[in-house]
């Protein structure tokens, strides 16, 4: 599987909307549903909150993909 380096230019951003932006899935609903049937795990843990909140450090893992939130430089 993949590893992504997520860039964020804030202090967080939203699981579902990370999950749409770096295309491991097509819309905002899918990432919802992916979030909601345990498919995503965050730092280790199945994650079934959509909007949890993630920093840089944290870790997105899919059957498709592993992201690595990261801070964007500036």
């Amino acid at each position: 599987m993949p590893e992504i380096l997520a860039e964020i230019h804030t202090a967080f951003i939203e699981l579902d909307k990370l999950l749409k932006r770096e295309s491991v899935t097509a819309t905002g609903g899918e990432a919802r549903l992916l979030v909601a049937a345990g498919e995503v795990r965050v730092n280790g843990e199945t994650e079934l909150r959509k909007r949890r909140k993630l920093h840089p450090g944290d870790v997105v893992e899919t059957k498709t993909a592993r992201l690595l939130v990261v801070a964007a430089s500036s």
